[in-house]
């Protein structure tokens, strides 16, 4: 059986790792239920209405779509810094899968600039009336939910890999390692599912999709941050020799 020892960078990794797994949620779920969908609603009109007459509500809704982007880089990184030893090569895939992840993040971002950018330029009001550069707006901001379920794809494989090396390495529990590979799996299964049956959603919740990987990585946060690094096999020989020792004494 492998012993992964760790050594400093590894800790100090799992800390960042963890404050920035817990950081990118808190950031997403505000930005994105406590703004965007607050003001992006199924009716064209009453849409633009809302992002005109919260538009700072709405720019600070993007720029936190932005820090999750940047939090969700350092995560990628600091997981590719304790993932290294076990597998170089997955660890890499691992995190090039989730960069993929962020760059679809980042166009759902743009997007939002451009919608806002058709609804209060004035130049595009005179230019086009007002239903049809609303459904104009609209169809950017729609793109979001494509976006989002193509990231989420190689956002689950990122997990789904580095669950297996949490799993291989023993740095966390087995347990929460085997639900982090499962609940990963099941969330890349679902969404190609979804991809080619648009209905899959009125058989399986979409909510169903990513939220036991969420749940994952909450408990994976906080075992990093208050539990830290330890390989089984390495606390194993140290419980041993403690033993002995007692033992002796």
């Amino acid at each position: 059986m492998a012993t992964y020892t760790v050594d400093e960078s590894q800790r100090k990794s799992a800390r960042v790792a963890g404050f920035a797994y817990l950081i990118t949620l808190v950031t997403v779920v505000y930005a994105n239920f406590g703004i965007h969908d607050r003001l992006i609603v199924e009716s064209n009109a009453e849409t633009a209405r809302n992002i005109l007459a919260h538009e700072r509500l709405f720019r600070i809704g993007i720029a936190g779509d932005l820090i999750y982007c940047a939090g969700v880089i350092v995560l990628l990184t600091a997981l590719y810094v304790i993932l290294k030893p076990v597998n170089r090569v997955l660890a890499l895939l691992a995190a090039f899968w989730r960069f993929v992840f962020v760059l679809m993040w980042l166009v759902m971002t743009l997007n939002l600039f451009s919608a806002l950018r058709l609804l209060s330029d004035p130049d595009y009001s005179r230019a086009f009336d007002a239903a049809p550069l609303q459904a104009l707006a609209s169809l950017y901001l729609g793109t979001r939910f494509d976006h989002y379920y193509v990231g989420l794809l190689f956002g689950a494989l990122a997990s789904t890999v580095c669950g297996y090396l949490w799993f291989k390495s023993r740095y966390i529990p087995r347990a929460l390692a085997a639900f982090g590979v499962i609940s990963s799996a099941f969330c890349v299964v679902c969404t190609l599912i979804f991809y080619i049956f648009p209905d899959f959603d009125k058989h399986v919740n979409l909510w169903w999709f990513d939220s036991p990987m969420t749940v994952f990585d909450i408990a994976l946060s906080f075992w990093l941050l208050f539990k830290g690094l330890r390989p089984f096999e390495l606390a194993h020989h140290d419980k041993a020799r403690d033993q002995a020792q007692l033992g002796v004494a």
